[in-house]
């Protein structure tokens, strides 16, 4: 064997070897966050068998803004399956409801909508003056009645750190949840009123002759993605939950706090991949890169669940919904199955 390529052999066995003597231990897996670490929070269950998969100050108290949609959806359904109300039935927008800042879908005083519009009006266009006629009506005229019993509705459900004070998500200090309450309120939707959860799946609808678009653009950008809402308030930063259906896997995906929507649209589609994967359950927590953080920058230690929520806009501040390691085990059941 000619000596040059004797020498080239060695050397390659030689490097061989030394690369299979090296460490095994995968790179640091890095997720980067789209929020500030005051205002994060996440959680992805498997809706199927209500195991956490993910969690990020799930617990912890955050700002709804317009995911108070929800529950003021899930009391109206209430309403039509016990027969209060129907499709059918036309709500009256009272002055307050009429006075609602954006987003809304201007309404004068004294007019109606009615039910089905009134949904539909909820889910894609977020409408805060329907939100609020929503309340009155089935509150008995009164929107702070109605809060309380969203409140005692969410504490029912096992949502213990939710508390409402208005239908539709407008600031309000009091008014707190918690992103694993909103997966708890998701997962309700949909295994409680299955017959009315297409309409989560809407992005446009029409009223009054004309086109009304949405703002949840995951419906279409990812295939799997049924619904289900969104929510803004400076306060709050950007909000959704959003519910994954596809290839036998089901789960529900809550991310708040994010600092624009396409970032939160990127990261809920993030976490949807990496909870998809093979080995979720056993795979190590990633390390979590905030935003504006440097990469080589230490973490900021993450606020404790009971840390102040960051203040309030002024009153007058743009509305809700703009168009357009304290990670948990996987083992918890986050809801028994049924």
């Amino acid at each position: 064997m000619p000596r040059p390529f004797l020498q080239k052999l060695i050397a390659i066995l030689a490097l061989l070897a030394s690369l299979a003597g090296c460490t095994t231990t995968p790179p640091e897996s890095v997720l980067a966050v789209p929020a500030q670490p005051q205002k994060y929070a996440a959680i992805v269950v498997d809706a199927s068998s209500g195991k956490t998969l993910f969690e990020v100050n799930s617990r912890s108290q955050r700002y709804p803004a317009s995911l108070t949609k929800m529950m003021t959806l899930y009391m109206l359904f209430e309403a039509l399956e016990s027969g209060r109300v129907t499709k059918e039935t036309r709500i009256p927008v009272s002055d307050h409801a009429a006075s609602q800042p954006p987003t809304k879908l201007r309404f004068r005083r004294g007019e109606t909508i009615d039910v089905d519009s009134a949904i539909r009006a909820m889910v894609v266009k977020s409408a805060n003056d329907v939100a609020v006629a929503v309340g009155e009506y089935l509150g008995g005229g009164s929107e702070d009645q109605f809060a309380a019993m969203m409140t005692t509705k969410a504490r029912s459900l096992g949502m213990t750190g939710t508390s409402f004070r208005n239908a539709c998500g407008l600031p309000d200090d009091g008014q707190v949840t918690t992103a694993r309450d909103m997966a708890v309120l998701g997962m309700a939707l949909e295994r409680r009123f299955p017959q009315h959860f297409h309409y989560f799946s809407e992005s446009d609808f029409m009223f009054r002759g004309r086109l009304v678009r949405g703002h949840n653009d995951m419906l279409g950008r990812v295939r799997g993605v049924d619904g289900i809402k969104t929510g803004y308030i400076r306060a709050s930063g950007y909000n959704i939950v959003t519910s994954y259906n596809a290839d036998g896997r089901h789960l529900i995906v809550v991310v708040m706090g994010a600092d624009t929507a396409r970032q939160r649209n990127d990261h809920v589609e993030a976490l949807i991949q990496r909870s998809l994967g093979p080995t979720t359950a056993d795979a190590t927590q990633p390390r979590l890169m905030y935003s504006g953080q440097q990469p080589a920058s230490p973490l900021p230690q993450l606020p404790p669940p009971d840390s102040a929520l960051p203040g309030l806009p002024p009153p007058g501040s743009p509305a809700s919904d703009l168009p357009s390691a304290d990670l948990a085990s996987p083992s918890a059941p986050l809801l028994p199955t049924q």
